[in-house]
């Protein structure tokens, strides 16, 4: 499968440039900090914005996005329900359930999308619905959770805007669904400082990987274990089983709800928890073993399905 090695092996070369830099510490001691910083609070607002600010919002009425919906509320609530029973705490509970949940729908879901499944935009369902629902619930919550919405209920209630991931995808989806279309004299340097998002989100976890001890060790063992089982494996069954169970959907329709459901736990994941200082170990060991678990995942899937 092409399209799925091409897309693993590009987000491979990045991370790996990443973890020479840290090795050498060319970037000085601060410099994952630094790019952590430069993608949550510019890049990756700005890379929001202008992909929902372009986008066609009538995938949200798709039975691909409610798939996507109801996938992803089944095993990021597994997680949650794990993590009370736990006492895993809020902040560490929502970051698992992210990682079982959030698919890497850009870097890695664009390209096998183009490769396996014949056209990139099959993958906008999921990405709208987590950049215009997931990603502002969840940035909320982890604001709320560390005592940042803390104070008047009307302070609580602007919490989304006060984040500039919450802010950057609510401003997108506000240009999209007015029609108006932003002129190029101020779209074009938003979209070039949208395109640092990704590289500086996979230099910094390759970054991050310096000096680490090995995943799957650890008090994370066992929220990673859940997070990558969810992400891998329960997912895309749950997926599957909606689609061609519930909403009817076969051949490659079909085929396109369970490949999306099967990427990997999405990079920027790693630049939210280390953000909030919270889950950094969960949200590395998690991307990179559901990264590594999920090749041969999608191969089967394309196998059997395509």
């Amino acid at each position: 499968m092409q399209g799925v090695l091409t897309g693993f092996a590009v987000i491979a070369v990045v991370i790996g440039v990443g973890y020479v830099l840290g090795l050498r510490g060319h970037l000085g001691p601060q410099g994952r900090e630094v790019l952590t910083k430069l993608a949550f609070h510019v890049a990756s607002p700005a890379l929001l914005f202008t992909t929902l600010a372009t986008a066609d919002l009538s995938v949200v009425f798709s039975a691909r996005l409610l798939v996507t919906a109801l996938s992803t509320l089944a095993v990021a609530g597994a997680f949650v329900a794990v993590g009370v029973v736990r006492g895993w705490g809020v902040g560490r509970t929502t970051i698992g359930a992210l990682c079982s949940g959030y698919v890497n729908s850009g870097n890695l879901g664009i390209p096998i999308a183009v490769y396996v499944l014949g056209d990139a935009s099959l993958v906008a369902p999921v990405l709208l619905f987590q950049l215009v629902l997931v990603t502002p619930v969840a940035v909320t919550i982890l604001d709320l959770s560390r005592g940042g919405g803390q104070g008047s209920l009307w302070r609580r209630v602007l919490t989304p805007l006060r984040n500039p991931i919450a802010l950057g995808s609510l401003a997108g989806v506000a240009v999209a669904a007015s029609g108006f279309e932003v002129p190029g004299a101020v779209m074009d340097p938003i979209t070039l400082i949208g395109n640092m998002s990704v590289p500086a989100v996979l230099l910094a976890f390759g970054i991050g990987l310096c000096g680490s001890t090995m995943p799957l060790r650890g008090v994370e063992r066992r929220p990673v274990l859940l997070a990558v089982a969810l992400k891998a494996v329960g997912q895309p069954a749950v997926a599957w089983a909606l689609a061609s169970g519930v909403f009817g959907l076969r051949g490659a329709q079909l085929l396109d709800v369970v490949v999306t459901s099967a990427l990997p736990a999405a990079q920027n994941l790693y630049t939210y928890a280390s953000t909030y200082g919270v889950g950094e170990r969960l949200a590395r060991d998690a991307i990179l073993v559901s990264t590594v678990v999920s090749v041969p995942v999608l191969v089967g899937v394309a196998t059997v399905l395509g």
